[in-house]
């Protein structure tokens, strides 16, 4: 059993709000999911620009000069804004799969949570209340999100295993329910190339 939330605003006016609306949503969940909880929150970049957020176990260290080095790995300009363990790299857009590829390569402890031109995902173990909280998500503005609150059932309670999830660029996926043979699925899947972040039932599906 899980809690799923979901905001798209029509009104644009509402848009700083996106953020201390879907808290609300959120912590209302708390009873269906209070083993981990996440948010997938898009708001565009100005310009050109694409993102990357990004989870380190140790920030402090994982984020001390990354801007630096991944802008003189893809030979352009590249800015960081941290929030608690999470981090949200910007970049020219063209650069964006080059920006991935030397992350995975040269930064490998990092996990990449999201890509795209919008979205920004933010997801940690704990009560939704006190995420939210490490992430104030109450002041993040932009024009739609989705949240998820996990009670753990088909496997342990991580950060990679609290949703949403990526599925590509801008996309993300939030899951209530179990797949009682992820484990058989996943098996065959790494056989065929495909490469799984987690245990989590989700990811199979």
């Amino acid at each position: 059993m899980c809690g799923i939330v979901g905001l798209f605003l029509k009104d644009r006016s509402l848009e700083p709000q996106l953020g201390a609306l879907l808290t609300d949503m959120l912590i209302t969940m708390t009873d269906r999911g209070p083993d981990s909880a996440g948010i997938a929150i898009y708001a565009q970049n100005a310009g050109d620009t694409a993102k990357l957020t990004v989870q380190s176990a140790t920030p402090d260290e994982a984020f001390d000069g990354l801007a630096d080095k991944l802008g003189t790995a893809i030979g352009a300009k590249a800015t960081i804004e941290r929030r608690d363990s999470h981090a949200v790299l910007s970049m020219p857009r063209e650069k964006l799969d080059e920006a991935r590829g030397y992350l995975r390569a040269s930064h490998p402890d990092l996990r990449i949570m999201s890509s795209g031109d919008a979205v920004e995902i933010y997801k940690e173990v704990g009560l939704p209340k006190d995420v939210a909280e490490r992430f104030s998500l109450s002041a993040m503005q932009g024009s739609h999100g989705i949240g998820h609150t996990r009670m753990a059932t088909e496997s342990a309670v991580t950060t990679d295993g609290a949703h949403p999830y990526s599925t590509g660029a801008d996309q993300c996926l939030v899951h209530n329910g179990s797949l009682s043979n992820h484990n058989s699925l996943r098996r065959k899947l790494r056989r065929n190339g495909i490469e799984f972040e987690s245990q989590n039932d989700t990811e199979v599906g």
